[in-house]
């Protein structure tokens, strides 16, 4: 049986590990879920494309990268990039904070894969005639994408979007594994300052579904408003 006694614990000194790791998490999803859009959107595009050597290349990409494991690309992302990279990208301070820094990296190009199904699904949800009628006016297909078919795939499948959002969010979890200094970290260094894992565990728990279920809620809200404007 596990002694779940919390009365000991200084909340104030526990919040300042979390918050330190919330707030990390939260840049990380905020990052990744932008950077993933935005290249997914371009994979979307390519393997829509109807030309072969746009849509292979992009096919192999998404494909390979949703056959993986997260946990096993954010290893190969933190071990095989050499030193020299991070030194690059962001002198000594990427060095400080390979860790953060190769989850960010991870994170954006692994979230690409399936953003880009999502964009690609809501991209097809777009009547081709509205394209058609694009081109009869003199549109070039670039400017039907961005004027006609991608906005309103963005309002389509923007409650798919924010969900995979919170499971990003909930992924985030995973960059424990190369200790990078996230949400479930901060719970983690509590537990030992206090000698108490069990009780940090249950409560970083807690704290996940806390956040995680009323995101969704308010999904679900969004979802129920874009319904009734359709």
């Amino acid at each position: 049986m596990l002694n779940l006694d919390y009365s000991f614990l200084n909340w104030g000194v526990i919040s300042s590990f979390v918050l330190k790791g919330l707030v990390y998490s939260v840049q990380l999803t905020l990052v990744a879920a932008i950077c993933g859009i935005a290249l997914g959107t371009v994979l979307a595009l390519m393997r829509l494309s109807g030309k072969k050597w746009l849509v292979v290349p992009a096919a192999a990409y998404v494909n390979t990268l949703r056959s993986i494991p997260l946990v096993m690309v954010i290893l190969w992302f933190f071990l095989l990039i050499p030193a020299g990279v991070y030194s690059a990208i962001g002198g000594q301070w990427a060095l400080e904070h390979r860790a953060e820094l190769s989850a960010v990296i991870t994170f954006a190009f692994f979230e690409a894969a399936y953003y880009s199904e999502i964009m690609r699904a809501g991209i097809q949800s777009v009547p081709k005639g509205q394209v058609y009628a694009g081109y009869a006016v003199g549109m070039t297909y670039p400017q039907c994408m961005q004027l006609i078919v991608l906005p309103q795939a963005f309002r389509n499948m923007l409650p798919v979007l924010l969900t995979q959002t919170i499971i990003l969010f909930q992924d985030t979890s995973l960059v424990y594994a190369i200790g990078a200094y996230d949400l479930l970290k901060g719970f983690e260094i509590a537990g030992k300052n206090f000698n108490r894992p069990s009780e940090t565990y249950l409560a970083a728990g807690l704290v996940y579904f806390v956040i995680c279920f009323s995101l969704s809620m308010l999904v679900r809200r969004l979802q129920k408003k874009i319904q009734i404007i359709r």
